[in-house]
């Protein structure tokens, strides 16, 4: 029997790589002839860098960068020297990881961290760029980001030259950095990026794994700000400012993305990306399926193993069981999840052949996955 166990993290217990293991040990338990293959999965949140890199046999890289607030930090990404891309989180210099002492300010916390990565990258060569986009303390809109790259911001004949989003509220001009012509820029340069010798034309590809829209009720404001610690004020004022920022990004670069399903992913990273580096969005999932050629490890399984922390109706908007799920039922293979905690909705139950819910405590989770493991095992011989 050969069975392919591709699971996501279980979030604050056990990387991808670890469920993945466990799972495996258990099934050898009960199956020990088993052709077990495993490719742990993402979509396009924290782990992304680390499945794409243990699949594709990179190599973590550090750089100097800034944290949300301005802080030096040294923030590490995977390098694919095969052919010559990378893959960048944006939480490793725009998530809790990077703050100082845990101190959150939401009104002027940035990505200026995340385009001096995306520098990092240009400067070492890279053709294409993944970035995951997911985990964000921010909500600047890729404002901070779009400054490291050389844009340039004012407020009638003042330059924003640091700060947060509250900076935007008056926002009424955007200069493009001279390598990036008079368009979006596929081409990063600035003066970080210059030694490098000129423009280098870079694709980038934003993982993402929300469907929400910059604006609105539905935006990144409303729906992630209060968890970023956002006072009722504080939304007030986040939403004006990205609306300014949109509404000034569509003037200045002749571009609108703020209707863009994931647009607001990460804060609003998600149109910082599209506006800012005609960078294309694309289901985090679908990313990191590519990168795994998950597509030929499920077409030759006789059955998928998959799981999280948590299976619950989200899991079907994105989450990576889900995308598992789905390539194992176009390949015509059973599907089952191992999971922490199962909701009580028959809908998402369905979409898999069985579901092992852990139950218990975090510190029991190796154990526990080994034991529902068995069980599946058990279940499979018959």
């Amino acid at each position: 029997m050969r069975i392919l166990i591709a699971p996501d993290k279980f979030k604050g217990s056990l990387s991808a790589q670890q469920v993945a293991e466990n799972i495996a040990l258990g099934i050898r338990d009960v199956i020990p002839d088993a052709q077990i293959e495993i490719a742990p999965v993402a979509d396009g949140g924290e782990g992304t860098a680390e499945v794409i890199c243990k699949a594709r046999g990179g190599e973590w890289v550090t750089c100097h960068a800034h944290g949300p607030l301005g802080n030096p930090i040294e923030a590490r990404y995977v390098w694919l020297s095969e052919n010559a891309s990378a893959v960048i989180e944006m939480s490793e210099a725009a998530g809790l990881r990077a703050l100082k002492d845990g101190v959150r300010d939401v009104l002027r916390a940035n990505t200026f961290g995340v385009g001096e990565m995306l520098l990092d990258g240009a400067k070492r060569g890279a053709r294409e760029i993944i970035v995951g986009v997911g985990g964000s303390v921010t909500n600047d809109g890729g404002f901070g980001m779009a400054r490291a790259l050389g844009f340039r911001f004012f407020t009638g004949k003042r330059e924003i030259e640091n700060g947060g989003p509250a900076e935007l509220i008056g926002l009424a001009r955007i200069k493009v950095p001279l390598a990036a012509g008079v368009s979006p820029a596929t081409s990063l340069k600035s003066e970080s990026a210059s030694t490098s010798g000129g423009p280098l034309q870079i694709r980038i590809a934003a993982a993402c794994d929300v469907k929400n829209p910059l604006l609105g009720q539905n935006g990144a404001t409303r729906t992630f700000g209060p968890q970023k610690g956002a006072t009722p004020d504080e939304l007030e004022i986040l939403e004006r400012a990205l609306t300014r920022l949109a509404d000034t990004v569509t003037r200045e670069l002749g571009c609108d993305f703020r209707n863009n399903p994931g647009a607001g992913a990460a804060g609003g990273l998600g149109f910082g990306l599209m506006s800012f580096c005609s960078g294309e969005l694309r289901p985090g999932f679908d990313v990191v399926a590519d990168a795994v050629e998950l597509h030929e490890k499920i077409r030759s399984a006789d059955v998928v193993i998959t799981g999280e922390g948590k299976l619950d109706p989200q899991t079907l908007e994105g989450k990576a069981p889900a995308g598992v799920a789905r390539l194992a039922r176009k390949f015509g293979k059973r599907v089952f999840a191992v999971v922490g905690r199962a909701a009580p909705d028959q809908h998402v139950r369905d979409t898999f052949d069985g579901v092992y819910e852990l139950g218990g405590s975090i510190p029991q989770a190796r154990e526990l996955l080994r034991e529902r493991a068995r069980e599946l095992g058990a279940a499979l011989k018959h």
